[in-house]
């Protein structure tokens, strides 16, 4: 009896601490978050207006590569990533390439969440994480099938890892997860007594 896993979801997962100075760049980089969550009074107002449990620059700032240099650094390295997942994915992008539509931050205070979603419009998004304290929200992703299932049954508590609904991500500072922008996913209630810092971003094929 053979079980064939077609139609897999890939998940790319790699760490920004193999980099030379990595804590120093850590630092600079938690550094510019707080000092834009200070300074973004469009962004605080637009997460005021939203509910949003902290601060993100998603519907404030578009050029943080541009604004400061640590991000243009950050993006420089992202996009090394996000080569070698296309690549696995085995995406044929033709003439054109892969470019980043987004980047955004995200401060996430005690207590808060971010619901699911997807990103639309994009082909691969994902996460860098800055600071993750003891008790940080993981980040949960969800079977794409899940609409589809109609009548299945719940899966065993120990079902192996691809054949959960629902897989919970853990990760570090320096972490950086990707994935394709259909995939559902969202962040549980931070359960941490400080906040979780991470900067999110998409990718578009140009």
């Amino acid at each position: 009896m053979t079980l064939r896993p077609l139609f897999v979801t890939p998940i790319y997962e790699a760490t920004l601490t193999t980099n030379r100075s990595f804590e120093n760049f850590n630092g600079e980089i938690l550094e510019a978050c707080h000092e834009l969550a200070a300074e973004d009074q469009a962004g605080r107002a637009w997460c005021r207006d939203h509910a949003y449990g902290g601060y993100t620059s998603y519907a404030s700032l578009n050029d943080l590569p541009r604004r400061m240099s640590v991000f243009g650094e950050l993006k420089t390295m992202l996009d090394k990533h996000a080569k070698i997942f296309a690549d696995g994915l085995s995406l044929d992008l033709g003439g054109g390439k892969l470019r980043l539509d987004s980047l955004w931050v995200n401060i996430l205070k005690p207590g808060a969440a971010h619901s699911g979603h997807i990103h639309p419009h994009s082909v691969i998004s994902g996460t860098v994480y800055v600071a993750t304290p003891p008790g940080a929200s993981a980040l949960k992703l969800e079977d794409p099938r899940l609409p589809l299932m109609m009548a299945a049954p719940p899966r065993t508590p120990d079902a192996p890892e691809p054949a959960q609904t629902f897989v919970y991500l853990r990760p570090e500072p320096g972490t950086v997860y990707m994935w394709e922008s259909w995939l559902r996913h969202e962040v549980p209630a931070n359960q941490a007594k400080t906040p979780r810092v991470s900067i999110s971003f998409n990718y578009g094929w140009r």
